[in-house]
């Protein structure tokens, strides 16, 4: 086995060298700020309301749940509409929801019931501006780069835990929640300037957007066919539901401490950020040494580890090096899911698919704030974060067979499907359903290998959006087969021939090679005709 190759820091930074990315990037990070100081003083500010665990767990399900809710519907609009309007709108929602929560309270109008209601609704933010900054990234930074870009979107994530609840910290103690939710204000309004000024390259094609319904239908169906995808959802939503038995708890573990009071909280939340961000240094390294499904492993066992250390930390200082882990074993399990998740999806379907991530994700922690704020009422705050330690060990033998390994970077490549499929006659956009079928000649000998080629070709073209698939056997021609797909209308028939990557043509070829005869295998289109009653 070949030593890694030299590790060079620098190369952690090298997205940033893009003006494009490093201005997107930059709006993010402030944007994050300002989601970290609102949920740390909503935190704080339940913890002065009421003392009971459910309902100080429960702003972390009401912040995450939004965009398990509201995940697949911002990614559909995310893939249809102007991404740079949209990543505007989201800003402009932020900055008022920051103002509601300044005034009230400031009046002291704000009760418990309210403030989970206004952080379900500025949750809305993430939920509608993730999948637009998850597909833009692969878009806007080439391929050799995107690791280390996926990297510095953690680090976007994870140093706002630094800053944010350190200025939330400090604005707590001098002039409490509304100062804090003012500047948050504030802040939206300078990232959605730095928003404003991007310039989006429009997507070019020759037929009509997608609709939005139809646009989320084909969004589910290409992930439910794609198993690279499935295994990073099933990855996320396990370790996301072991976080939160640490994280939505942590308001009442910095209260436990002798004399602690907002700072303390905020000083936890600042350790888990400074862990992320040490993760960003040490990521690539991990990836040379380790591939991806062993690096989730450690950073859930390491996670484990950091929560049952937590429980017995008799005071603040105790619990900063566990927190510190804790941070970078999320980054960790986070990096290396959601690469495999980006490089396993195809342009045309990333912000659909990333919102989907992104449901799995949030629905985990949306749950566990439930689950074990639920718990932590029975049993207590230490017997919960060691039950969700043993959790996370058990969630490590229950995925051992899920596997992060991802595709070919060529695999995914655009290309050009073949020619445009023409009709005889006139045939309207939304005419249909349009049923295809592909007649083809197999010699008996090389009917296994042929079936198994159509297996993967049933997932491709579900993938691509057809409604149905089948295969049949001419009864009365020995060895030919006749297969069909059906598409929704004579447009998504037409949008087809634009989701074709280089691994599609390679299937291609495969089952034209199984093909037997001088003439390569028939094809049939078939409109839908209503009948009138």
């Amino acid at each position: 086995m070949s030593p890694p190759a030299p590790f060079s820091p620098g190369g952690a930074f090298e997205p940033l060298r893009e003006p494009v990315f490093r201005k997107l990037w930059l709006a993010w990070l402030a944007a994050n700020v300002c989601l970290w100081m609102n949920d740390v003083a909503a935190a704080w500010l339940m913890v002065s309301l009421t003392t009971q665990p459910q309902w100080v767990a429960l702003v972390q399900t009401a912040s995450t749940l939004p965009m398990f809710l509201l995940g697949l519907p911002s990614g559909a609009l995310a893939d249809i509409v102007d991404r740079r309007r949209y990543f505007a709108a989201t800003q402009v929602w932020a900055t008022a929801l920051a103002l509601v929560l300044a005034v009230a309270a400031a009046s002291g109008a704000m009760t418990a019931p309210l403030l989970l209601l206004l952080v379900f609704l500025n949750g809305i933010t993430m939920a509608m501006r993730w999948p637009v900054f998850a597909a833009i990234v692969p878009a806007i930074v080439s391929r050799e780069r995107l690791p280390a870009a996926l990297a510095l979107n953690g680090l976007s994530m994870n140093l706002p835990r630094i800053v944010g609840p350190a200025i939330a910290g400090v604005m707590l103690a001098v002039a409490g929640a509304p100062l804090v939710f003012a500047v948050n204000a504030a802040l939206s309004l300078a990232a959605l300037w730095a928003i404003l000024r991007w310039r989006s390259e429009q997507r070019t094609s020759a037929l009509p957007g997608e609709r939005f319904v139809g646009a989320m239908r084909v969004g589910v169906q290409h992930v439910r066919q794609n198993p690279h995808v499935k295994a990073g959802l099933v990855r996320i939503f396990m370790f996301m539901l072991q976080v939160a038995s640490l994280m939505s708890l942590a308001p009442l573990v910095a209260r436990a401490w002798p004399g602690a009071g907002a700072g303390s909280y905020s000083a936890l939340l600042a350790a888990v950020g400074v862990g992320g961000v040490a993760a960003v240094v040490v990521m690539p390294r991990l990836r040379q040494r380790w591939g991806r499904d062993t690096i989730v492993r450690v950073g859930t066992l390491l996670y484990s580890a950091s929560a049952a250390a937590t429980a017995f930390a008799p005071a603040l200082w105790w619990a900063l090096p566990p927190m510190v882990l804790a941070g970078l074993a999320v980054m960790m399990v986070a990096n290396s899911t959601v690469l495999s998740v980006q490089t396993a999806l195809p342009d045309w379907v990333r912000a659909r698919g990333m919102s989907i991530y992104q449901m799995a994700l949030m629905g985990g922690a949306a749950f566990g704030g439930v689950l074990w704020g639920q718990v932590a009422g029975w049993l207590g705050v230490q017997a919960t974060l060691l039950i969700g330690a043993g959790y996370g060990v058990l969630g490590v033998l229950a995925t051992r067979r899920v596997s992060l390994e991802g595709v070919s970077a060529d695999d995914l490549r655009a290309v050009q499907s073949g020619a445009t499929p023409t009709a005889a006659f006139e045939v309207g956009a939304d005419e249909g359903p349009v049923m295809v079928t592909v007649a083809y000649q197999i010699d008996t000998a090389q009917v296994p290998e042929f079936e198994a080629v159509m297996r993967e070709t049933r997932a491709a073209r579900m993938r691509q959006g057809a409604l149905s698939w089948g295969l049949f056997r001419d009864a009365s021609v020995p060895g030919r087969y006749v297969e069909y797909f059906v598409d929704e209308s004579w447009l998504e028939h037409l949008r087809r021939q634009e989701r074709f990557t280089a691994g599609d043509t390679a299937l291609r070829e495969r089952r034209m090679a199984l093909h037997q005869g001088p003439e390569p295998p028939q094809v049939r289109r078939y409109v839908g005709t209503p009948l009138d009653h």
